[in-house]
């Protein structure tokens, strides 16, 4: 079910996270999958990874890096769309063994994830469009520093009272 359709907004870390998976073309031909978590709280990415198939595998690489960054309580409320990826047993399994609760979109409903979709209108908007990249290992870097340096660091957003999604967490432990 979708759980994060009424619930009320995260007001501390690790509480919400958001997941989501977006392609990205390469100069060659072929795409490159994007798999990424957010804290809703603060919207910093908090795991991603890259890949050159859709699969649970790489679903779970970006999880587990989320994980291993943030160690979040069990009870985090885990949304995500229903593809493939996100609703394979093996992967729902690996949620519910960590104590997650996991909430999907309703069916053909995208604006239930609607801040993973703004996360990557801005990333398409402000580093795919700008460049042909060559490899993923161009491809990989290059989101590095867009995903950790720009985007968590100092992307200001107005819903965080125009502060980077670093800067609102910092704020908020204060």
């Amino acid at each position: 079910p979708n759980l994060l359709l009424h619930a009320p907004p995260p007001t501390r870390l690790n509480e919400v996270w958001v997941a989501d998976i977006t392609y990205i073309p390469l100069r060659t031909g072929d795409f490159a999958y994007l798999a990424l978590m957010m804290d809703l709280f603060s919207r910093r990415i908090v795991g991603w990874t890259l890949a050159r198939h859709r699969t649970t595998d790489v679903t779970l690489r970006a999880l587990r890096r989320a994980i291993a960054l943030r160690n979040p309580k069990p009870g985090l409320l885990f949304h995500s769309d229903r593809g493939i990826e996100y609703s394979a047993y093996g992967y729902q399994d690996f949620l519910r063994a960590r104590g997650f609760v996991p909430s999907m979109n309703r069916p053909r409903n995208c604006q239930d994830n609607a801040h993973m979709e703004s996360f990557f209108h801005s990333l398409k908007a402000e580093l795919v469009h700008q460049h042909r990249f060559t490899s993923d290992a161009q491809l990989n870097g290059q989101l590095g520093g867009y995903i950790e340096r720009f985007y968590n660091l100092k992307r200001i957003h107005s819903s965080l009272g125009y502060h980077s999604p670093v800067e609102f967490e910092r704020l908020a432990n204060a």
